[in-house]
């Protein structure tokens, strides 16, 4: 049996298991499985990969896809620049690290793009921001993050620096917080929404539901939106060519 899983916490609600279950039926793949596996620390993962010796790959979400790099013993160059990692292979007791949310993320982001959407503003600063950022520094896009906690870097602003003249300048907005996700779907990134446009372009990772709070501002206000449903999709894809590669 070729064993495959998810790392994370909580994982209540995890796509992964689903969307892998469902297409090893579908596509007829047999003697393959993906389960969850829930760890309340990253330090937790050595004992988890000792108890199931048998693990061939691992997908990594919230809080983890940083704080895994220590264990990686490789790592591909675009999770080495960003520092991130969402997709483990494991061969031989050793974890080899890649990024498989910047294809997902550049392939369904880059249709809706348009001239003037130039600058953007990326809300939160974990794993998943790294994956944006890095995609948004290969399309020439400058950017800055949104955060609660605004840090040592000019990069990093707090959302109150969030005003109309910001929202002139930059015209998309990629949430990568879990702000809105099932069951809390009455929360939102706090922002102006007043100043959005229809020359404004709203991305947010969360796919359940699919019109998050954030989107529908957004749309209320004419903007361009998109979810991260089918990012989902394409990243587990491409994780299963690379378990499937090495």
């Amino acid at each position: 049996m070729r064993k495959f899983g998810l790392i994370g916490y909580p994982l209540t609600h995890s796509f992964s298991k689903k969307y892998f279950t469902e297409k090893f039926a579908r596509e007829q793949i047999g003697g393959c499985e993906y389960e969850l596996y829930s760890i309340e620390s990253i330090a937790q993962l050595p004992e988890l990969l000792k108890q199931h010796p048998d693990l061939e790959g691992l997908n990594v979400t919230i809080p983890y896809k940083k704080l895994v790099i220590p264990f990686l013993s490789n790592a591909s160059a675009a999770v080495m620049e960003m520092q991130a990692c969402n997709c483990i292979t494991i061969k031989n007791e050793k974890l080899f690290g890649n990024n498989t949310d910047v294809t997902g993320f550049a392939k369904t982001f880059t249709p809706h793009l348009k001239s003037s959407h130039k600058k953007a503003l990326i809300l939160g600063t974990g794993g998943a921001s790294s994956a944006v950022a890095y995609t948004l520094r290969q399309l020439g896009i400058d950017y800055l993050f949104v955060s609660r906690n605004k840090g040592n870097t000019n990069k990093v602003i707090d959302y109150k620096a969030v005003n109309e003249e910001l929202l002139i300048e930059y015209t998309v907005i990629i949430n990568t917080t879990p702000l809105g996700t099932f069951p809390d779907v009455e929360s939102l990134p706090e922002l102006p929404y007043q100043f959005i446009t229809p020359n404004h372009y709203l991305y947010d990772l969360v796919y359940n539901p699919p019109l998050t709070s954030f989107l529908k501002k957004g749309k209320e206000q004419g903007a361009i939106t998109e979810n991260g449903s089918e990012m989902l999709v394409i990243q587990a894809e491409e994780s299963w060519k690379i378990w499937n590669d090495n």
